[in-house]
């Protein structure tokens, strides 16, 4: 187990564990864990050890309960900007965009940022005490790190907007009901459920894997050329190793060696 800062991470086999530790501040995401967490990723993204990730928040009460509103006091126009622009090139695309599957095990309270950082991961994972919401308009505020554009991909137009413009919480039975969460389990089966579905992960291309991350972001993106984006990747699967490996072992009934 390694202590960072702000941060836990421990490598077991091939799962990073990543967890966001300012359990006293209910894990709130401020500049400077923002700036660990990007650090983060790129060493996990270069790691070749690392297959997939886990994040979470530390402590029983909160995944992260929001942004440290503290830090937005005082922030002009301008400076407002480029918090949000540095957080979404520098934290929230790369985890989207990341090439190894990154699963959320929201533990608690997943509110504004945190919720956005949720969202950002490939799957979440929620246990059953977890709330979700975008409170940021009883601040006067809109979802800065892609709240706006990836809530509505998940639940849909209508719900996102409820959500947002009341700034209400939801259980975790209702964001597994409207498509925010993957699954709802009990408080002691996150974890083991995330890594149950991250072995099944492994036991398929990782190369495969990163490509489809690509064209489905992509298409969701620019849904005019998502199709063109897959149709290439897929052309692109073929002149890699695990194509070659996955297809003999398929003729040769066995189970591949990624």
């Amino acid at each position: 187990m390694e202590k960072l800062e702000n941060f836990l991470l421990e490598i077991v086999d091939c799962t990073a564990y990543v967890t966001i530790n300012r359990p006293d501040k209910l894990n709130a995401l401020n500049r400077a864990t923002l700036i660990e967490l990007a650090g983060l990723l790129k060493r996990l993204r270069s790691d070749d050890q690392v297959r997939g990730v886990v994040l979470t928040g530390a402590g029983e009460k909160a995944f992260v309960a929001g942004a440290d509103i503290a830090e937005f006091s005082g922030l002009s126009e301008d400076q407002a900007h480029e918090l949000a622009a540095w957080g979404h090139q520098e934290v929230m695309d790369v985890l989207y965009s990341f090439p190894k599957p990154v699963i959320a095990a929201v533990n608690g309270f997943a509110l504004g940022g945190g919720l956005e950082l949720a969202m950002a991961c490939h799957v979440r994972v929620a246990s059953s005490q977890a709330k979700l919401g975008l409170p940021e308009v009883s601040l006067g505020l809109i979802p800065g790190y892609g709240g706006t554009q990836r809530l509505p991909q998940l639940v849909g137009r209508g719900k996102a907007l409820e959500m947002i413009m009341t700034g209400d919480m939801i259980t975790a039975d209702e964001a597994l009901t409207w498509g925010l969460v993957n699954y709802v389990v009990a408080a002691d089966s996150l974890i083991p459920t995330c890594l149950e579905l991250l072995a099944k992960m492994y036991k398929r291309s990782s190369s495969a894997i990163a490509l489809a991350v690509e064209v489905v972001n992509i298409g969701l993106a620019h849904s005019d050329n998502g199709y063109h984006a897959e149709i290439n990747a897929f052309g692109k699967a073929f002149s890699t190793p695990d194509f070659e490996e996955g297809v003999s072992a398929f003729l040769e009934k066995r189970k591949p060696n990624f």
